[in-house]
């Protein structure tokens, strides 16, 4: 066992962090938290509106106070932005402070579940194969250094992928005193 005072999801856009993580948040008593509907709350301002008026640097400057915020803290479950895992600084507070899950999904499962949506600043540019496939060649071994565990998404629904999440964290993570 990892013991960990919180469970921490990271991974690509369109991978499942917030619908799996809701239902992994509910199956282990834990507070869900959206990290980019937490900084949206802080700011009162979107995050596509963050990215127009800051810039992506700017963002991820309100994205690792968040995170510092929020891991400090313990009984939640975190699920990140795709870009969190970028600065070494939040790597090693998720490493410290929770258990982490990388939510595996392929090009093809991202532009499926992405399909329709518009909120996502990094996909307003251009080809969206193409940016994804940039941002996963870079954030790929983000990543995997972060991840206590790997979980792929592929062809599953959340609902599937949670009761699989939960079979492997029951043999792996355990809540640590911290968090009790």
């Amino acid at each position: 066992m990892n013991p960990a005072p919180n469970l921490v999801l990271v991974g690509p856009m369109g991978a499942g962090k917030s619908s799996i993580g809701r239902r992994m948040a509910e199956r282990f008593g834990l507070d869900f938290v959206d990290a980019d509907a937490f900084i949206e709350q802080r700011t009162g301002a979107s995050i596509s509106a963050i990215f127009d008026h800051v810039g992506e640097a700017g963002f991820r400057e309100r994205e690792s106070s968040a995170l510092e915020e929020l891991l400090a803290g313990s009984g939640q479950l975190v699920a990140t932005g795709g870009g969190a895992v970028l600065l070494e600084s939040n790597r090693r507070l998720m490493r410290g402070r929770g258990f982490v899950v990388y939510l595996r999904a392929d090009i093809d499962s991202q532009l499926k579940r992405l399909s329709r949506d518009r909120t996502r600043p990094l996909l307003q540019r251009g080809d969206r194969e193409q940016v994804l496939r940039d941002l996963a060649a870079f954030r790929e071994p983000l990543y995997r250094e972060v991840a206590d565990l790997v979980m792929d998404t592929d062809g599953l629904t959340a609902a599937e992928a949670a009761s699989r999440l939960a079979l492997r964290l029951a043999e792996t993570w355990t809540i640590s005193e911290a968090a009790a």
